[in-house]
């Protein structure tokens, strides 16, 4: 257990610099965006590796624990959640359950944003 934590780590560590790193690159291209292009970015490029990877882990690629820990916890996981997001609301919708993925992402996005409002109240004079 401790090792794979320190793999999970190791690759938090790798995710979170190239968050970091292709979010400016692409906001440093796009300063006068009114979206957040680098965040998008990052959460986009993020779901397609998440979804080579697993299906390349489904169809002809093995990896043991430590390297699916590495890639998909660590690497992945520090570099956007989002990508987890969508993939397991794929997973949902894969085995036919439409309104259930719908209530999923609905869910993850009307209260994450009133938990971000209810947070910011707390602290923010208003």
């Amino acid at each position: 257990m401790i090792i794979q934590a320190l793999v999970v780590g190791l690759g938090g560590f790798v995710g979170a610099i190239l968050r970091f790193l292709i979010s400016g690159l692409v906001t440093t291209l796009m300063p006068a965006a009114r979206i957040p292009w680098g965040t998008f970015s990052v959460n986009m490029l993020g779901c397609f590796a998440i979804g080579l990877l697993s299906a390349s882990v489904e169809t002809n690629w093995t990896v043991g624990a430590h390297t699916r820990a590495l890639l998909f916890v660590g690497v992945l996981g520090s570099f956007t959640t989002f990508s987890t997001f969508a993939f397991e609301s794929e997973l949902i919708l894969q085995e036919g359950h439409f309104w259930r993925a719908a209530s999923y992402v609905s869910m993850h996005v009307v209260l994450g944003i009133l938990l971000v409002i209810l947070g910011r109240n707390l602290v923010l004079p208003g």
